[in-house]
């Protein structure tokens, strides 16, 4: 199972929240709260109040704690543009862009460690890297000319 939680029309700029998005992303979202709480950046607000928002979802519908969860997709999309104008010289008007963004995050309940053990052949075994290398001597012969 998974939780979808969508939060749009942020008005921030995508770009400027990529830039935190990339450290928190492989995180943990109990971690990532925590790192979000002692960074000073406008951006570490609002990614927290996301976060909060996104575990709290995922808690209430999956019924796990929160230790037991993590990012299955985590991203910054571009939202709508206000388009305004700004007086530019020679009496023109220079175009300004105020950009918003979404963003999306899908949590999933966290693997367990059983699940990603070894896996077993068809006759019992587990595969393992200590395998037998059959070395093969290369012979080189002399061209004469």
């Amino acid at each position: 199972m998974e939780s979808l939680t969508y939060f749009k029309n942020l008005k921030a700029s995508p770009k400027k929240l990529r830039m935190m998005l990339n450290r928190i992303k492989s995180m943990p979202p109990h971690l990532a709260l925590d790192f979000l709480m002692y960074t000073s950046n406008e951006q570490a607000r609002v990614f927290y109040k996301v976060i909060k928002s996104a575990i709290s979802n995922a808690t209430n519908t999956l019924k796990l704690k929160d230790d037991m969860l993590e990012f299955k997709l985590f991203a910054v999309e571009e939202g709508n543009v206000l388009k305004r104008h700004k007086p530019g010289s020679r009496g023109m008007a220079k175009p300004i862009k105020r950009r918003m963004s979404h963003i999306k995050i899908i949590i999933v309940e966290k693997k367990s460690a059983s699940a990603v053990g070894p896996k077993k052949l068809a006759s019992g075994q587990t595969k393992s890297a200590d395998k037998e290398i059959k070395k093969t001597k290369v012979e080189s012969k002399k061209i004469s000319k």
